[in-house]
């Protein structure tokens, strides 16, 4: 499974910690930006740039991580791309939950919530990546009328 990650100046510090993690336990990772903390930096951005590879990846499965403040931002920005089901996740119950139910494929986490809490993270991350799609005909409706919404 290739993973995107991403996040802006309030995600940054979170962002190197989940590469670090991701790396150690053999996950291919490719971070998207920013590479340094910059405090003038723009959520949009990376969110445009993970979603773009996640779109655009011949990987099985390829799966984005973004991180911002409150993690509302970057879903906001990542969910304008058709085929991308990104979800602001707090806790393991909804890790498991928007993976199985949704097929979500860009975890967004808010790092003034969970970003001192080691295992809080490591347990949201390890749910998500290990929960499996339920595939359900219902979930699969429900993704293709996602993709099918217009303004």
């Amino acid at each position: 499974m290739k993973i995107y990650l991403g996040a802006d100046h309030q995600g940054f510090h979170l962002k190197e910690q989940l590469f670090a993690y991701l790396v150690k336990h053999g996950y291919d990772v490719e971070d998207m930006g920013g590479k340094t903390l910059d405090p003038n930096d723009d959520f949009p951005v990376f969110a445009q740039a993970v979603a773009l590879k996640v779109l655009g990846s011949t990987e099985k499965d390829p799966r984005g991580i973004l991180v911002c403040g409150g993690g509302q931002g970057v879903a906001m920005a990542a969910n304008r791309f058709r085929g991308i089901r990104a979800s602001v996740i707090w806790d393991a119950y909804e890790a498991r939950m928007t993976r199985y139910d949704n097929d979500s494929n860009i975890l967004c986490l808010p790092a003034r919530v969970v970003g001192d809490d080691e295992a809080a993270w490591q347990g949201i991350l390890e749910t998500w990546l290990n929960t499996e799609f339920a595939g359900a005909v219902r979930f699969k409706r429900r993704n293709a009328e996602l993709d099918e919404l217009v303004s």
